[in-house]
C-alpha cells in the first residue's frame, strides 16, 4: 500500500447487477453463491501460484494515466447519477451505462418527490462546504474528516423527530456476523470457470484503476503485485463467510480518501467499527435516510472527476487526449468494464505502433567538439558529403526492421544538406550509431545481411559505431562483424567518421567524376570507373590488415560496453 489514501475493498459495481435484486432473497443467495465460488476460483488459483499475481501485475503497466484519468472521470461520473435515485424520490434502472440512467431518470420525472431532493441537497452542500474548509483551513481539517458522519447524524435525529413518510431511510439489518464455514464439495468448479476468469478481470481492472487514480493523486507509488495479492488473500478469507467476491470499489475508496485517510491502517479500523456495529448497533442504522448516504457518495466521487486533465493533455499531448476520451466515452456508454478494455486495446496499440515506428535520426557534428547530435534539434550541427551517420533510438527486431530499411533508403536517395567535405554527390558510407540499440533479435540480424548486400551492389559501405556488448556479440555470432569488415565497427562514432573522410578525400579528386542521368541517379563516370573505384578496394581490402581497421577494432575491444 501507498503513504496516501487507500483504495477500499467492497462488491464490485458488476456482480452487484448480475446478483439480484433487493427483496428476493432466494435469488439473492443463488446469486452470492456462484459470484462467491466462482471468483475464489481465480483467487484461491493465484494464491497456490504467486507466479500469476507477478505476470498480471506485469500486464498492469500497460494502464497509462491517461486511460485511468479517463476511466476514473467516467466511473464517477456513473456512480454519481446511479445515487440521483435518493435525490429524486424514486426508483432508476441499475446500470453501469450513462444513457440507460439518464433515461430512466427522465422516463420517470413525474414520481418526483421534493422532500428528499431538498434533504439530499442540504447534506450535499454541507458536505462539499465542510471538504472545502477541511483542505484550505489547517486548523479545520477535522472538518473534512467528520463531514460524513455529521450527515448521517443529522439526517438521522431528523428522520427520528419528524418522520418525513417521503424520505427513505435504510431499514432493519440483520444483526451479527456471516457464519463460518468450509467448502467441501466442488462438483460445480468447471462451471463455474468462465464466470470467474470474467470476475477476476473485472476485479483485476477496477481494483488497479482506482488504486493507481489514488497513487497519483497523494504522490506515491504503487506496487499492483501487493494490491493484487492483498486482493485475492481477501476473496480467500471471505469465501469461509460466504461473501461476495471484492474489488477495489470508487465509491468507498473515494470517501475513505475524502476523509483524509493515509495509511491502511484506516481499513483496519474500518473493519473492526463495520464488525462492532454489525454486532450490537444496527438498531441504530434504522433511521438514516438514503438521500444523506447518497449525498455522502456523491462528495466524494466529485473530487475523482478529472477534467483538468484532458485539458492538459489536449495542451501538450493529442495521443493521450485520446486516449483519455475513448476511454472516458466508451466508459460512459458502454460500461466500467468495456470502458477499461478499450483504453487498455488502445494504449497497447500505441505502444505497438511507436515500437514499429522508431524515431530515427541523422546526426551531424557540433561545431568544436566531437560530438555528433540530431541535425533537426541542433540546426548547427554540421554533416559531411558522401557519409550519411544515423542513429536508431530503438531496440530493432523483426516489428520495425522494415521500417528502419525504409528510411535507410529515403536517406541514400534523398541526399542530406552536407555542408562539409569534397562534393561527390551520393552516399558511400552509411554509419549506423547504435549505443540507443539495447537489442537485436534474428530478423533484424537477416535484414542487416539483405541490406548489406544491396549496399555493396552500389558500393556503398556500412560501419557500425558504439554497440553494446550484448548486440555486439550478437552480430558477431551472427557473422555480421565478418561480412562488412572487423574494420568497420567503431568505438565513437567520430572516429567512423574521421576514417570514412579520409577515404573520400584521398579519392575524390580523380575518383569521384559523378553526371546525373536521365533516370535521377547518379553513376560515376568511365574514366572514373577505369581509373579508380575506391569502395571496391575497400571490400578488397577488408580481407587484409589496414592499419586504419586494426586500429580501431582494437579500440573497441577495449572500450566495448
Amino acid at each position: 500500500m501507498g503513504g496516501g489514501g487507500p483504495p477500499m475493498l467492497g462488491v464490485d459495481a458488476y456482480l452487484q447487477m448480475e446478483g439480484g435484486l433487493p427483496g428476493r432473497p432466494h435469488r439473492r443467495h443463488h446469486c452470492r453463491r456462484h459470484a462467491c465460488a466462482s471468483g475464489n476460483v481465480i483467487c484461491k488459483a493465484g494464491w497456490a501460484s504467486p507466479n500469476l499475481w507477478a505476470l498480471l501485475g506485469w500486464l498492469i503497466r500497460f494502464i497509462s494515466h491517461s486511460v485511468i484519468s479517463g476511466f476514473t472521470t467516467a466511473s464517477a461520473i456513473v456512480i454519481g447519477l446511479s445515487q440521483i435515485k435518493y435525490f429524486l424520490g424514486y426508483s432508476v434502472t441499475r446500470s453501469s451505462k450513462i444513457i440507460p440512467l439518464i433515461e430512466s431518470i427522465i422516463a420517470g420525472i413525474d414520481q418526483f418527490s421534493w422532500p428528499p431532493f431538498v434533504m439530499g441537497s442540504a447534506f450535499l452542500v454541507i458536505l462539499l462546504i465542510m471538504k472545502k474548509l477541511g483542505k484550505t483551513n489547517k486548523n479545520l481539517r477535522f472538518l473534512r474528516a467528520s463531514g460524513p458522519l455529521t450527515a448521517v447524524v443529522l439526517g438521522t435525529l431528523f428522520v427520528k423527530i419528524f418522520r418525513p413518510p417521503a424520505i427513505s431511510v435504510v431499514g432493519e439489518i440483520p444483526q451479527g456476523l456471516p457464519s463460518f464455514s468450509i467448502p467441501r464439495g466442488f462438483e460445480h468448479l468447471m462451471s463455474l470457470m468462465p464466470t470467474a476468469i470474467l470476475i477476476t478481470g473485472v476485479a483485476i481492472l477496477e481494483s488497479v484503476g482506482i488504486a493507481k487514480a489514488l497513487a497519483a493523486k497523494n504522490g506515491y507509488e504503487l506496487d499492483s503485485n501487493k494490491e493484487l495479492f492483498g486482493l485475492g488473500l481477501s476473496n480467500i478469507c471471505g469465501s469461509f463467510f460466504s461473501a461476495y467476491p471484492a474489488t477495489g470499489s470508487f465509491s468507498r475508496s473515494a470517501v475513505n480518501h475524502e476523509s483524509g485517510a493515509k495509511t491502511g491502517l484506516s481499513g483496519i479500523i474500518m473493519g473492526i467499527i463495520i464488525c462492532s456495529a454489525l454486532l450490537f448497533m444496527t438498531p441504530l442504522f434504522t433511521d438514516i435516510p438514503q438521500c444523506a448516504l447518497a449525498a455522502i457518495v456523491i462528495s466524494a466521487v466529485t473530487g475523482l472527476v478529472d477534467y483538468e486533465e484532458a485539458i492538459f493533455l489536449w495542451g501538450i499531448d493529442k495521443k493521450d487526449f485520446f486516449l483519455w476520451a475513448m476511454t472516458f466515452i466508451t466508459t460512459l456508454t458502454f460500461g466500467i468494464e468495456i470502458g477499461v478494455l478499450v483504453g487498455v486495446g488502445f494504449s497497447l496499440a500505441f505502444v505497438i505502433h511507436e515500437s514499429a515506428n522508431p524515431h530515427i535520426a541523422v546526426l551531424g557534428r557540433l561545431p568544436g567538439t566531437t560530438v555528433y547530435r540530431n541535425t533537426l534539434q541542433y540546426p548547427e550541427a554540421y554533416t559531411y558529403n558522401g557519409i550519411v551517420v544515423v542513429r536508431v533510438d530503438a531496440p530493432i527486431y523483426f516489428a520495425n526492421i522494415s521500417y528502419i530499411k525504409d528510411r535507410l533508403r529515403e536517406y541514400e536517395l534523398k541526399l542530406p544538406n552536407s555542408n562539409r567535405g569534397p562534393d561527390v554527390g551520393r552516399v558511400y558510407f552509411v554509419i549506423l550509431e547504435m549505443s540507443p540499440v539495447t537489442y537485436i533479435d534474428s530478423s533484424a540480424v537477416q535484414a542487416l545481411k539483405d541490406l548489406h548486400q544491396e549496399y555493396k551492389a552500389r558500393d556503398i559501405q556500412i560501419a557500425i559505431a558504439n554497440p553494446n556488448r550484448q548486440v555486439h556479440l550478437l552480430l558477431s555470432r551472427a557473422g555480421i562483424i565478418d561480412m562488412i569488415g572487423a574494420g568497420w565497427c567503431f568505438v565513437r562514432v567520430h572516429d567512423a567518421v574521421q576514417v570514412c573522410l579520409q577515404h573520400v578525400q584521398s579519392s575524390s579528386s580523380n575518383a569521384i567524376k559523378l553526371s546525373p542521368q536521365a533516370s535521377g541517379h547518379l553513376t560515376e563516370s568511365p574514366k572514373a570507373q577505369q581509373r579508380y573505384g575506391f569502395l571496391r578496394n575497400l571490400w578488397k581490402a577488408q580481407d587484409g590488415n589496414g592499419s586504419a581497421g586494426d586500429e580501431a577494432q582494437s579500440l573497441l575491444r577495449q572500450n566495448l560496453v
